[in-house]
């Protein structure tokens, strides 16, 4: 059998690194610019094609990985890309997505004869470049077996959690994990200064002890030692996935008291000042903080 074609779109700081693992492992890889042309032409220096359009992205690729910033992008990919994928070709999407969005655009391409997954991925740009991401897979056990070896050239652990849509409702709710800790952390730093507990003193005791965990340790990486780029994962994508973890909830007839208390906390964030592309998700304690009178 010949070796699957992959066409990736979305090269940002997670798509970049995932597409050089997928062309280091020996997969013939196409890739489009959108506005950053830095990661293609890195990308083509490594043995990838540069496509001039997705309509040719689409017609070069059996396998077309997405990796966007939500549902609208993707769905206007994936309209742009629909007329040119063969019948028998899989669009991958690894955003982090509405699940109902995600179902819709599942149906309109399997009425072409295009199969449609969903692998969303858990860690950070650094695990993208060392191979090392998570992904949550929603897709038909065919179509996972399809996907599985090329997945694996850019992720440690891989795990199949259902049907389609399944793995954007599961990274919903990893997401709401960890953004609901930043939240929790943002506000404990807060309120740890107001009482005059240093943050030095506060990391002693949380670090290493039961509160501690990975994500903790990232956040803490901007707040303990000033590195703004301890975490690349802005408030703006945060607040987007908090309104879709809500959504989900609603649409299952659910209270969220504490997700939403979650989602307000980036929501002041967004409305003070935090939309940038540079404002991350650990200087949400920055938000809070002037929110309450301190720096």
């Amino acid at each position: 059998m010949a070796q699957e074609r992959i066409g990736f779109v979305g090269l940002g700081l997670m798509g970049h690194g995932m597409a050089a693992n997928i062309v280091a492992k020996g997969y013939g890889l196409t890739v489009y610019a959108h506005r950053n042309r830095a990661p293609v032409e890195d990308l083509v220096s490594k043995g990838a094609s540069e496509a001039g359009s997705l309509a040719e992205l689409a017609a070069a690729s059996d396998i077309v990985f997405l990796c966007l910033t939500g549902s609208p992008q993707v769905a206007e990919v994936v309209a742009a890309l629909k007329p040119a994928l063969a019948r028998g070709a899989v669009v991958v999407d690894c955003s982090t997505s509405d699940p109902t969005v995600t179902e819709v655009l599942a149906r309109e391409l399997a009425a072409a004869g295009i199969d449609f997954a969903d692998a969303p991925l858990g860690r950070t740009p650094k695990e993208a470049w060392a191979g090392s991401l998570d992904a949550m897979v929603g897709a038909t056990p065919a179509v996972f077996a399809r996907l599985e070896p090329v997945i694996a050239t850019w992720a440690g652990k891989i795990v199949h959690i259902g049907g389609i849509g399944d793995g954007h409702r599961m990274k919903l709710l990893n997401n709401f994990l960890s953004l609901g800790y930043a939240a929790i952390y943002s506000e404990a730093l807060t309120m740890a200064k107001k009482v005059g507990i240093p943050v030095a003193e506060f990391d002693k005791v949380i670090r290493g002890g039961r509160m501690d965990c990975g994500f903790y340790q990232t956040f803490m990486g901007y707040t303990l030692d000033g590195n703004r780029e301890a975490h690349r994962f802005t408030i703006a994508n945060a607040y987007k996935d908090l309104r879709y973890v809500e959504s989900m909830a609603n649409g299952a007839g659910m209270v969220t008291a504490i997700a939403s208390a979650a989602k307000n906390s980036f929501a002041m964030a967004m409305a003070t000042g935090g939309d940038g592309p540079e404002d991350y998700v650990p200087h949400l304690p920055d938000f809070v903080g002037r929110m309450n009178g301190i720096k």
